[in-house]
């Protein structure tokens, strides 16, 4: 009779079950439940760790932009020093360079330029074309338009000063004069 009594308490559980679950509440099922925890945990961990790799991969990029642009202020502000070296050569009049008094100053300051041209290239400062190019805001600030038969509309005709990129930023736009229909 215990044979039939177990299976009749068998019977009555499930019954029982069911009835709980048809009523909307279903079991609880402490494995279900923590497998689902699981789960969630294993999920956070992940994006945990990808968040991780992504501040680890953005800071290695910003330490090495700081590496290779720290001289920025510094090459801008020696960019004043090539200007006043060009501004020097070009009022000496051509005539005056072979004259003995001054050929030595001369000579003397055209070394000068060449040899900051040379630390300029060594470091990544570039000079920017500009005479004869089609006007790019990117590198170029137009300071002037002046008609022009000859050019096309906004074609770079005469450069006030010229442009540098350091590396590939733009470290002071060539000031330029455009050309406009006329």
């Amino acid at each position: 009779m215990t044979k039939k009594h177990d299976h009749d308490a068998d019977v009555k559980e499930a019954i029982a079950a069911e009835a709980d679950a048809q009523d909307g509440a279903p079991a609880f099922d402490p494995i279900a439940d923590m497998e689902a925890k699981l789960a969630a945990a294993q999920a956070d961990i992940l994006y945990a760790q990808a968040d991780i790799q992504n501040t680890r991969r953005r800071l290695e990029k910003e330490v090495q932009d700081a590496r290779a642009y720290a001289a920025t202020g510094f090459a801008r502000d020696i960019l004043s020093v090539s200007d006043n070296l060009e501004r020097a050569l070009a009022a000496i009049p051509p005539e005056l360079h072979d004259d003995e008094k001054i050929s030595g100053v001369v000579k003397g300051l055209e070394a000068t330029s060449r040899e900051l041209a040379s630390v300029f290239e060594r470091n990544g400062i570039k000079r920017i074309e500009a005479v004869g190019q089609p006007l790019d805001p990117n590198k170029h600030q137009a300071m002037m338009e002046q008609p022009s038969s000859e050019a096309e509309p906004g074609t770079i005709l005469a450069e006030m000063a010229p442009g540098y990129m350091f590396r590939e930023r733009l470290l002071r736009p060539a000031m330029v004069i455009v050309a406009k229909a006329g």
